[in-house]
């Protein structure tokens, strides 16, 4: 009978040293886990961050040359408005002065 409680004791304390064993790669392996994820995480943000980066510049190019692409159109427009004033003007004074003579 003492056999057998010292055979069921030592199947116990195997047993407990398993599960201790077991608890203790666990614990190891949720570090493991954790530093992997926290890695991942990091390594996402900074590529994440590195692509809006790129998208901002990208938009800044582009709104900088649709911009200056408006100024010079808009500046040829001034341009060619004060060119033909310069040549009609007498002509479009003229005409002012005839409409509001006429009333």
């Amino acid at each position: 009978m003492d056999s057998i409680v010292n055979r069921l004791t030592e199947i116990e304390d195997a047993a407990s040293a398993i599960v201790q064993h077991a608890e203790d790669q666990k614990e190891e392996l949720n570090k493991e886990y954790d530093e992997k994820r926290k890695k991942f995480d990091a390594e996402l943000e900074e590529k994440t961050q590195a692509r809006i980066r790129s998208i901002r510049e990208e938009l800044e190019q582009n709104t900088s040359r649709v911009l200056d692409s408006q100024n010079g159109q808009s500046d040829a427009a001034i341009e060619a408005l004060q060119k033909e004033y310069d040549q009609r003007h007498t002509e479009y004074a003229r005409e002012i002065l005839k409409r509001i003579t006429e009333v």
